[in-house]
């Protein structure tokens, strides 16, 4: 399905500034939906003169007009002229008589959007309308609270044809635990005092002990008084509760936590109130706080793992140079080096918030223990990495990283004994799989056949048995060695 940027950029007649301020005018398409309980469509111009839709938001509290999305379909003949006049005159345009619309009588408001005023008295740039339908089939004596909503929504109208609302420095909305109309609204003044507030808004303030009538009450000091004198407070909380700017911020009382959002209230540049909206988020923020609680507790246990992996290696490495058999030294050595292989997908998991890893990274440092560990006295080794492994779940990276451990350490004990050449490492990621290939430039296989030791058994078991991959083995004496390993993607997406 296309996006918003794609339809308006395949129009090739905005600017990228344009194409922001319409994503966010768009966002906020839901709300001027719910105020007006209407719904709202906005256009942008075509090549050819005519309009398209561009984003659509249906009213959540009223019948909606439009069964199936109109999004990326032209303008209709009914509301064409009204859209062409708000684009061309920049100014709002209502229908003169009800417009009939799939036998459903409607009423058609045009509001053009500006971005910025116009200069030295020319009228402002209009880069799109944004159109009201208004359902007629369901008209009925408005309550106090649909008229305060239906002030609310014009005066957010007329900002948006004087380049007032959106905002560009109002933060970007949050999809999870926004306020919305519908979860409390409440109108203040410019003096910031009440004059309205939904019984929704009144609740979620009661709830964090406030027993009295919000209207007629000044909202800050309100705020003041249910906030405990122990609680720090968030020093944007003034500027949303008097709404004086477009910001967000969540208050904490008696175990309750609302949401609030301001949208101040402008008619020519001189403030005039604002809007602002609630939600009790309580159970959303304790959800959240024990998700920040669990991955702490994951990264901890990660941590301490790497620790004690840590901890066996440096037993192995004190154990190794104790003994006096160099059968069992080298023994010793290799399992110190696969512990620490392991210990560092654990290192690098504890690190992050998620249960994946930048293989890239863990892989870099698991070259650097090789290097480290399994270079003999007379054998020089340098090792190269092209290509990119990505992101890949913990519990593939573990056996992967050992495995590569492996093929790499048995490369420079075996491959290159005793002599200088290079191992390359490529990485190749695609949809269906991970193909990785492991190249020496050492003796190569004797007699082309492969070793049968431990190495070799705990790399088929890891590679075939754990990620259900596949490896092979090609080379000829003296001519080098290439180890090809293949992943299918289906495991690494569980």
């Amino acid at each position: 399905m296309s996006t918003l940027s794609d339809l308006v950029h395949a129009q090739g007649c905005l600017t990228d500034n344009d194409v922001e301020w319409l994503h966010r005018l768009a966002s906020d398409g839901q709300l001027l939906a719910d105020l007006s309980s209407a719904d709202i469509v906005i256009w942008v111009a075509t090549n050819d003169g005519s309009f398209v839709a561009v984003a659509h938001a249906r009213p959540s509290g009223a019948a909606t007009l439009f069964y199936r999305d109109i999004v990326g379909e032209g303008v209709r003949q009914q509301w064409r002229t009204q859209v062409r006049e708000a684009f061309d005159s920049g100014k709002i345009v209502d229908s003169s008589s009800p417009d009939w619309f799939e036998e459903t009588p409607t009423r058609l408001r045009a509001v053009p959007i500006v971005r910025e005023r116009g200069k030295d008295g020319n009228p402002p740039p209009v880069i799109g309308v944004l159109t009201r339908h208004s359902n007629l089939g369901e008209t009925r004596t408005p309550s106090r609270q649909q008229i305060t909503f239906d002030d609310c929504a014009n005066d957010l109208f007329r900002m948006i044809a004087s380049s007032e609302f959106p905002d560009p420095a109002a933060p970007t909305s949050p999809r999870r635990g926004a306020p919305r109309a519908s979860d409390g609204l409440i109108r203040i003044d410019v003096d910031g005092i009440t004059t309205f507030a939904s019984p929704n808004a009144l609740s979620a303030f009661n709830r964090m002990g406030f027993d009295d009538e919000l209207e007629g009450e000044s909202l800050a000091e309100v705020t003041t008084r249910i906030l405990p004198s122990t609680r720090q407070v968030d020093e944007s909380l003034p500027v949303v509760v008097t709404g004086r700017a477009p910001w967000r911020t969540d208050i904490e009382a008696r175990g309750v936590t609302v949401s609030l959002r301001a949208i101040p209230l402008k008619d020519h540049g001189t403030r005039i109130g604002a809007i602002i909206l609630c939600r009790d988020v309580s159970e959303l923020r304790h959800q959240e706080q024990e998700l920040i609680t669990k991955d702490a507790t994951i990264r901890e246990i990660h941590h301490r793992v790497k620790n004690n992996l840590q901890t066996v290696a440096s037993l192995l490495r004190i154990q190794a140079r104790r003994t006096h058999s160099d059968e069992a030294r080298d023994a010793l050595s290799q399992a110190m080096r696969r512990v620490d292989a392991i210990a560092v997908v654990h290192d690098t998991l504890a690190q992050g918030l998620t249960q994946t890893v930048d293989f890239d990274e863990v892989f870099h440092r698991v070259l650097k223990l090789v290097a480290e560990v399994a270079a003999a006295p007379n054998t020089r080794a340098r090792t190269m990495s092209t290509g990119h492994f990505g992101v890949l779940p913990s519990e593939y990276a573990t056996p992967l990283a050992l495995a590569l451990t492996e093929v790499v350490t048995n490369a420079v004990e075996h491959g290159l004994a005793g002599k200088e050449g290079t191992i390359t490492i490529d990485a190749v990621r695609t949809d269906e799989k991970l193909h990785v290939s492991v190249h020496d430039t050492g003796h190569g296989l004797p007699e082309g056949r492969i070793g049968q030791g431990l190495g070799t058994q705990i790399i088929r078991t890891l590679i075939q048995g754990e990620l259900g991959g596949s490896i092979e083995w090609r080379g000829s004496e003296g001519e080098g060695t290439d180890v090809l390993i293949d992943i299918p993607m289906r495991w690494l997406k569980k």
